[in-house]
């Protein structure tokens, strides 16, 4: 287990139904609960709202959920939406503490079981997170204050801060003059035979070999950046 430092910032106050402009006076978080539970994630001692935690500039990397829930309908008024969660460790750290790892395996006095809540981007209508900011239920911790430190214990293997900003511009600088030198034939291999798609897994075998550091990145940053170098340096 590793721990990582973020910062309270102030939400959205959907989840928790705080904000008066949402559609859902209860929250949302209570709303999904018993779909949760139907499926086998209880959620029943964790507070009705998320903490809005950032590592910003660095960025979240979450791989391997330890659950899952596919287009679950949850309500009338939005679409299906895709959840998952991972199993973390919360600790609410007082000024001047560092996130120092309690013995590996076991809760610190000062930690508490919680999730990192991540509904897909890809399937939700509004209210998105950047990059820098996740979700996370833990058990009611009292009043909490934008700006307030937490380390959470996590599994390094499926959760990590990565400089994306940094590794996306690299990688840019990467494919530059290949892309010059090659034109289209330098993206030839990675495309998809049925629609000439870059296909994230034939590119992420050739980075492997190449410059594996930018396996750190997101499938949606490595096509995104392929785009970008075919628009600045194609014909």
């Amino acid at each position: 287990m590793e721990w990582i430092e973020a910062h309270l910032l102030r939400g959205h106050g959907v989840a928790s139904g705080q904000s008066e402009s949402s559609p859902y006076p209860g929250g949302t978080i209570a709303l999904q609960r018993p779909s949760f539970a139907r499926l086998g994630l209880d959620l029943g001692d964790c507070f009705a709202g998320t903490l809005n935690l950032s590592v910003a500039p660095l960025e979240w990397r979450l791989e391997d959920p330890d659950h899952r829930f596919e287009r679950l309908r949850w309500t009338a008024l939005h679409p299906p939406e895709t959840f998952c969660f991972w199993r973390i460790q919360v600790k609410r750290l007082a000024p001047g503490d560092g996130p120092a790892s309690p013995v590996e395996g076991s809760l610190s006095p000062a930690a508490v079981a919680g999730w990192i809540y991540w509904p897909d981007p890809s399937t939700k209508r509004r209210h998105f997170q950047p990059p820098q900011v996740v979700e996370v239920l833990a058990p009611p911790l009292g009043a909490v204050t934008p700006g307030e430190r937490f380390a959470l214990g996590v599994d390094p293997r499926r959760i990590a801060c990565i400089d994306g900003v940094r590794l996306r511009s690299r990688l840019l600088e990467f494919f530059k003059f290949r892309v010059l030198a090659a034109q289209a034939e330098f993206f030839a291999d990675w495309r998809s035979a049925s629609d000439a798609s870059i296909d994230p897994q034939r590119l992420r075998q050739w980075l492997t070999v190449q410059w594996p550091e930018a396996l750190a990145l997101a499938d949606t940053d490595l096509l995104a950046t392929c785009q970008k170098a075919w628009e600045l340096y194609g014909p």
